[in-house]
């Protein structure tokens, strides 16, 4: 059994999809969730599924990240996680911290990456006038958003569309994609699944 530490920096949504899909037959199991803001809700929301959480603050280390990601590490190495998933962590990880989990720390993109890698996602398409957005999970490397590819799920883009509701129906893709990616990647699969 896969052991799953989720990393967060919000309401955690994308997380409370993973942790909800562990069970059962799924080769993971969730075993911590950690945020960088004391204040994110999907802390509670992890704490009242039976996951055990922790914080580190980031603004306490004021721009020192090698200090903020040796705390970071503290509670993440004493769960001896298999795997590390990325769920609206908004925090970019150093080289050093990337290369200690590479092959076992995932991430959710929304955009069909390689496009659109870094913010503003939504905006960027509608720019360009695609008619098809997105979301990619794919592993992290230490270039942003840059790793293998592992899946993707297609949204049209519709007329009239904002990004704010561009950015809503890819949620629903992420929703989907994001826990059918982990589990086969925990039970060993690296092909690139389309949804």
């Amino acid at each position: 059994m896969k052991r799953v530490a989720i990393l967060i920096s919000g309401g955690g949504s994308n997380m409370l999809k993973l942790v909800e899909s562990m069970a059962g037959d799924h080769p993971a199991r969730p075993v911590l969730v950690v945020a960088n803001d004391p204040a994110a809700a999907g802390l509670a929301r992890a704490a009242a599924l039976g996951v055990a959480t922790a914080a580190v603050d980031h603004r306490r280390f004021k721009g020192d990240r090698a200090a903020f990601e040796a705390e970071l590490l503290r509670p993440i190495l004493a769960m001896a996680p298999d795997i590390i998933c990325l769920a609206g962590f908004m925090r970019v990880l150093t080289p050093e911290f990337v290369t200690r989990f590479r092959g076992r720390m995932l991430n959710i993109h929304p955009s069909l990456l390689p496009k659109y890698p870094g913010l503003h996602t939504h905006a960027r398409a509608l720019a360009a006038g695609d008619s098809q957005a997105g979301c990619t999970v794919h592993e992290v490397t230490p270039e942003l958003d840059a790793g293998p590819i592992l899946g993707q799920a297609l949204v049209p883009v519709l007329p009239g569309d904002t990004a704010e509701a561009l950015a809503a129906r890819v949620l629903v893709a992420e929703h989907r994609l994001y826990p059918a990616v982990l589990r086969r990647f925990a039970a060993g699969e690296r092909g690139v699944l389309r949804l």
